[in-house]
């Protein structure tokens, strides 16, 4: 994501609170715990294609907090063009002001496709899948899952590491915790932070992710140090009315945006010649 790394301190404000479980239900066998997987894998990947048929908005926000810089914002909405192709289109994208940081290719990717974690029966195989225990979110009984790339390719394929929060009744990701990673060629400092992502039930059937969090310091080889603050809302949920399998094409712009970062957020500004 950034390019100068991330140790991790995560403060959630304003939404559920994370409560360990009492041992009130006998902790699963381990084939009942290959079996659960194999479940909520199935139910993802069934959310995955469902949200594939619906439009909605992502709004990110970035802020250089200490030492204190400048801000990265932008609204996108993820709709269908007329001939029914899915696309991605800038609703609001003002001009940037960090200072410290840049962001990559790969930010952009963390924030449309890895912040927003599903895992799917095309990609588990890509991933190690461990059970923790249990643990409630909110109100919610949660089976906890430790999620980590058995490879990471060199074709820069971005994956997430971290632990998920599977509704044990909907066997569907309701939290997830952790970082972005993927192969980086050798001498590329780029730091990733970790970020909290919260899902919530929008159609009665499906969870769908409504809030990314994430408060971590970026230490980067040269010695120095970003902390940062990005906060995404995804929102305004509605079924299309025609079903899709097309995918998504981003960079098609509803308005010329001024002065467009570079790159995302993961890589030190150049200093300024003195």
């Amino acid at each position: 994501m950034f390019e100068r790394t991330g140790a991790v301190l995560l403060a959630l404000v304003g939404c559920g609170v994370l409560l360990r479980a009492e041992d009130a239900k006998p902790a699963p066998t381990p084939d009942q715990i290959q079996n659960i997987i194999q479940k909520f894998v199935q139910k993802e990947t069934e959310f995955a294609s469902a949200r594939e048929n619906y439009t909605y908005q992502q709004k990110t926000k970035i802020e250089e907090i200490d030492p204190i810089g400048g801000t990265y914002e932008i609204l996108e909405e993820v709709t269908f063009d007329d001939r029914d192709h899915r696309t991605s289109r800038v609703l609001r994208a003002p001009a940037t002001s960090l200072q410290n940081i840049i962001m990559t290719q790969e930010d952009e990717e963390d924030y449309r496709n890895v912040m927003p974690f599903v895992m799917t029966n095309s990609t588990l195989p890509q991933y190690e899948v461990n059970y923790v225990g249990r643990e409630q979110v909110d109100e919610i009984s949660c089976y906890v899952f430790s999620v980590k790339p058995k490879v990471l390719t060199k074709d820069r394929k971005r994956y997430f590491e971290g632990q998920i929060w599977v509704d044990d009744q909907d066997l569907q990701i309701v939290k997830t915790y952790g970082r972005a990673t993927g192969h980086l060629s050798r001498g590329e400092d780029q730091q990733f932070p970790k970020f909290e992502t919260y899902r919530e039930q929008i159609d009665g059937k499906y969870w769908f992710p409504v809030y990314t969090y994430a408060d971590d310091t970026l230490r980067f080889k040269d010695g120095q140090s970003q902390r940062i603050k990005v906060v995404i809302h995804y929102d305004h949920y509605k079924k299309y009315e025609f079903k899709t399998q097309s995918t998504i094409k981003y960079g098609e712009v509803g308005a010329p945006a001024a002065n467009p970062p570079a790159h995302s957020s993961g890589q030190p500004q150049q200093a300024p010649p003195q």
